[in-house]
This record gives C-alpha cells, structure tokens and sequence, in this order.
C-alpha cells in the first residue's frame, strides 16, 4: 500500500513525506535482517511512539519483512504527563488485540521517583550535584529488561530506537561522532553494535534510530495525520501530538519529561497540556515543581555536623554537606502529592474526565512502611542535626572556623 502523499509548499525544507518514510525503510531493510529479534524502546513520547506505529505499519503491510521476535519495551517512569501515559495505555491495549508482545518497564517498587524520595528521603534530583533520576527510573530497568528478554532468546536483538538529529544539541554531537560508526550511513539511520549501559550483555544487542533524519514536522504529520487511520494501523496517537502542541511547537521545544521536572527550568510541557481546555483541571500539577524544590532547601534536611572520613580515613572533601530529608519533610510532602492528586481527580470526576495517578495505593504504603522504619540512605543514621541549625564551619582540610569568633 503505498502512503499518501500530504500537500507542501514548493521548496519548502520539510522533508516530504515519502521520503522520509523510504529512507526509514531502507535503513530497516539494512540492518533488520541481520538481527533475529527486534525490540522497541518506547517511552510514550512523541519520537519513539512514531516510531513504534511506523515500523509496524511497515510489517503489517509487508513492505518490511519481520523478524523472528519482536518485542515493545515501554518504560514507564511513573511521572509522564498524563495525556501521554493515556495514549500508552490504549495504545498498548492495541498492542494487545493485535497479539505483540510488549513490556510494561519499571523501576523496582523502593526506586521509584516518589518512593526514592519520600520513603528514603533522598531529595530531588538536581543538575548540579544529584541528578539520580533518568538512570535509576529509566535507564537500568530497561536494562534490566533487556538482559532478562535475551536470557530467553538464542541469537542477537536489534533495538530500535525514535532518536533523532534535531531534538537535542548534546544528543546531536554525540550523533555526529557516531552514526558512521559501524559502517553506517547517516542516510541509514544511527546504527550501533553496542548498547552503552548493558555490560552484561554486549555483542548481543545493538541499536538503530531509523528516523534519525525526520524533521518534527514530518513526526506531527505521522502521529496526527496518518497513524491513526484504518489503513495505516489506526493508533491512538493524535492525543501525543496535541500534548507536545503539535505544528505549533517549535523543534526546541517540543519536548516533554516528567511532571514537574526538578531538572527543567521551565514547566514548558506542562503548560502546554494545561493550555487545552480539555486538560486544563490538571492545573494543580503546577504545585509539584515548586513542592520538589522546597523539599532541597536546608530546613527539610539533615547535615553532617563534623568531619566526614570516608573508608579508606581520609576526610570527604564536602563537609558539613547536606543530607536526606527529614521524616516530617517527608509526610508534609507526601500530604502535597496525596491533595495535588486527590484535587485533579475531584474536578476529573465532576467533569466526566480521566483520573490521574501520581501515587497509586502500594507505592503510599510503602512510603509510609520505610517511615515507619526509620529509613535514611546509606552512610545517614537520622542523628545529624537539621542542616539550617548554625554550627562552626569546617573546611576540606580539616580547619575550623568557629561561628562567633
């Protein structure tokens, strides 16, 4: 079935459809084949979910021949804006009936965003000196899938991936160092034969971004236009363009990460949900970015009071550093998310919309078990003084300055 072909202006620099969808099939028809098994890397964004609906379309119209296995990794971090995490799930309801295999991929109950914070008392990620969160919830339980879904295959597993040149000036430097790596062509996508993090199973696995060389543009035209069309798969994914603003997000800001990311500056993708009238009752999500960075100033904390000597006897070269969350810290904002959510719900209810789920009923309880417990993160034992208690300065070579001299 060949694609339809959408009206562009006459030298324009979008990058017409057809052969943005020629080149992906190209760069599948190189390197699929030599792989047995397939996965997908989906986060429910914008890139990987196009990406997702396209190499399908391609199998099931047979202009791609399939694989072995295929099988659809969707990391779920817990903290995705709503409208996407609801485009997942019935796009993976879709899945289902279409009898593909996919994954749901979480971080271990104790792990995740909110529990790591609130029933540990690590504090918010940051990006100066604590920036836990992409590899703890994201990175190694994909991972971890990974290594589990290739114990149970025998041959090698070609994991593609929705990146993309365009959406990131770091992630482009990194492309433009290594997509020719491998014998690789740009115009064939960013073929790898190592996946960085998975130590435990290199020379098995590699990744391919096939749609490496699509412009956002041709993205919004496949999510919005084509994908959800009987002939081209019928996805449920014009509600992920809308989430992001669709044509009239630019390419630098069409992104999204979690709710209230403590690592953004601006709660651009949240505000652009919030501008639809139909998701405008999430507006109490607003209070989120503002409670994550209460939570890292002094009086939620504890410090280390003296020297700090690390295991080998020599001094930690940050003393008197500051430390986990208290355990009123941490209920104050457990309450905060708990109404934060509990008002989005109400108002969803009153309006006939979709509930929202910041914390579902096990990860409460097992924020309010590790209080209970007494639970701090390695090497605090809650005896340190709160971290806005006035105390002597000491320095990295061990002198003391006193407080009143």
């Amino acid at each position: 079935m060949k694609p339809l072909q959408p009206t562009l202006f006459e030298g324009s620099k979008r990058l017409v459809y057809d052969e943005a969808i020629e080149l992906t099939l190209q760069s599948m028809q190189a390197y699929g084949p030599t792989h047995e098994h397939w996965g997908i890397a989906w986060s429910g964004g914008k890139d990987s979910s196009a990406t997702l609906t396209l190499i399908l379309h391609l199998l099931e119209t047979g202009r791609l021949a399939p694989p072995k296995s295929l099988t659809i990794f969707y990391a779920d971090t817990r903290q995705e804006l709503p409208p996407l995490a609801m485009a997942a799930a019935e796009i993976m309801r879709q899945l289902a009936e279409r009898g593909i295999r996919c994954e749901v991929v979480r971080a271990p109950l104790d792990k995740r965003f909110l529990v790591y914070i609130l029933g540990r008392g690590v504090p918010p990620p940051n990006n100066n000196t604590l920036r836990w969160c992409t590899r703890q919830i994201k990175v190694d339980p994909m991972t971890q899938a990974l290594a589990e879904r290739l114990d149970a295959l025998d041959g090698n597993i070609l994991m593609i991936t929705g990146v993309r040149q365009g959406e990131s000036a770091v992630r482009d430097g990194r492309i433009a160092m290594s997509c020719g790596k491998d014998g690789a062509e740009c115009g064939q996508g960013w073929y790898q034969q190592v996946l960085p993090q998975s130590k435990g199973i290199r020379g098995r696995i590699a990744t391919l971004a096939p749609i490496l060389h699509w412009r956002v543009c041709n993205v919004w035209d496949w999510l919005r236009i084509y994908a959800p069309m009987r002939e081209y798969g019928g996805w449920a994914t014009a509600a992920i363009a809308d989430a992001y603003g669709g044509d009239e997000a630019t390419e630098i800001n069409a992104r999204t990460g979690c709710i209230g990311c403590p690592l953004a500056s601006k709660e651009k993708a949240l505000e652009t949900v919030l501008a639809s009238p139909d998701w405008a009752y999430l507006a109490p999500l607003r209070g989120l970015k503002p409670l994550y960075r209460e939570l890292r100033e002094p009086r939620h904390r504890l410090r280390k009071a003296g020297l700090e000597r690390l295991k080998d006897g020599s001094i930690a070269a940050n003393p008197q550093r500051m430390g986990p969350l208290t355990f009123e810290a941490r209920l104050m904002a457990l309450d905060r998310v708990l109404s934060i959510q509990a008002e989005c719900n109400a108002a969803a209810a009153r309006l006939g919309r979709p509930v929202i789920d910041l914390l579902n009923a096990e990860e409460e309880a097992r924020i309010r078990a590790l209080i209970t417990a007494g639970t701090w993160p390695d090497g605090w034992d809650g005896d340190e003084p709160v971290a806005d208690t006035p105390m002597d300065t000491i320095f990295a070579d061990g002198s003391v300055q006193p407080l009143f001299i």
